[in-house]
């Protein structure tokens, strides 16, 4: 599984060097792509997380009409390639924009990492949760040797009220993407949960569905755009006994949206997030096994404070 790693290193370090080299063919292929853009950002968080991104994006035409709901139809391909203090990884997605308000998306995704002890605890990049024989939660991995891989398909709606209403301050923005995907480690089989990217270790390979929506307001001024962005997610698999643990319950996400723009290059967004987490019966919920913990039917969720995160972005 050496392979692995040399692949995915070999394919990010072309990523980063491909950024200023492909950005340059703008001028030289403007009569068949309508734009190349190269972007890094970083993503931090007051969780203890950091991601490191290199997106090259490239839009094409596609049955473009001269109506104003046609006139800007196009295919725009994506690669990203991903890099955190534990993990590396790589994301393909194409998006095509059939009408001004719908687009379909599908794409993939491909990573691997490895554990790291931090201020006297660990960080799972990778790897298996399991029962320890006692009824807690136990690590158990091969780092590089496993594979966390992605296939997806989605659609957007997208709605914007100057189209109706022109003016610069009547961006009234509504946004809402919603998707069906797989999920799933190399190295795992039936009935095995795993870790990625320190996640609570509660996955399986299977479909998943994420959707978001977004209610935003665009300005022309340094401080560009605010918003409310609502997040849910549900694993589609079947477990045994799942509503014994509120494996069956939508995981919901809620932030407060700010982007502000320096110049045409530097963008940075800050999110402040809250979300719902599962009430256990179990006074030591968080050292079990996650399938030993019993939901408390009579209040199953509560909303608490998850993170402020931030996302810095320069375009090239």
């Amino acid at each position: 599984m050496k392979r692995i790693t040399i692949i995915l290193s070999l394919l990010l370090v072309v990523q980063l060097f491909a950024v200023p080299l492909l950005s340059a063919q703008d001028a030289d292929d403007e009569e068949n792509v309508t734009s190349s853009t190269s972007v890094i950002e970083l993503q931090i968080s007051s969780l203890p997380e950091a991601k490191l991104l290199f997106n090259q994006k490239f839009k094409f035409p596609f049955l473009a009409g001269s109506g104003a709901l046609t006139k800007g139809n196009n295919i725009a391909i994506t690669l990203t390639g991903e890099v955190t203090p534990i993990t590396l990884g790589l994301i393909a997605e194409v998006v095509w924009t059939p009408i001004a308000f719908l687009q379909a998306v599908i794409g993939g995704r491909a990573g691997t990492g490895w554990k790291v002890n931090l201020f006297g605890g660990e960080l799972y990049g990778i790897g298996f949760n399991r029962e320890d024989g006692g009824g807690l939660s136990e690590w158990y991995g091969n780092g590089f040797k496993e594979l966390q891989w992605e296939a997806y398909a989605g659609g957007v709606f997208q709605f914007d009220f100057a189209a109706i209403f022109p003016g610069d301050w009547h961006h009234v923005v509504l946004r809402t993407y919603h998707e069906v995907g797989y999920r799933g480690n190399s190295a795992g089989g039936p009935g095995d949960s795993w870790y990625f990217e320190n996640d609570d270790g509660e996955n399986m390979n299977g479909f998943d569905y994420y959707g978001n929506f977004l209610v935003g307001y665009q300005m022309p001024i340094f401080w560009d755009t605010v918003g409310i962005l609502t997040e849910m997610e549900l694993y589609l698999y079947d477990t045994p006994n799942r509503e014994d643990w509120g494996d069956n319950l939508i995981r919901w996400k809620f932030a407060l949206v700010n982007h502000f723009s320096i110049g045409k290059k530097f963008g940075i967004a800050v999110l402040v997030q809250f979300r719902t987490v599962r009430n256990y019966n179990e006074a030591n919920w968080k050292e079990l096994y996650y399938q030993n913990r019993t939901l408390d039917t009579s209040n199953k969720l509560s909303f608490k404070f998850y993170r402020v995160a931030g996302l810095f972005s320069y375009k090239f």
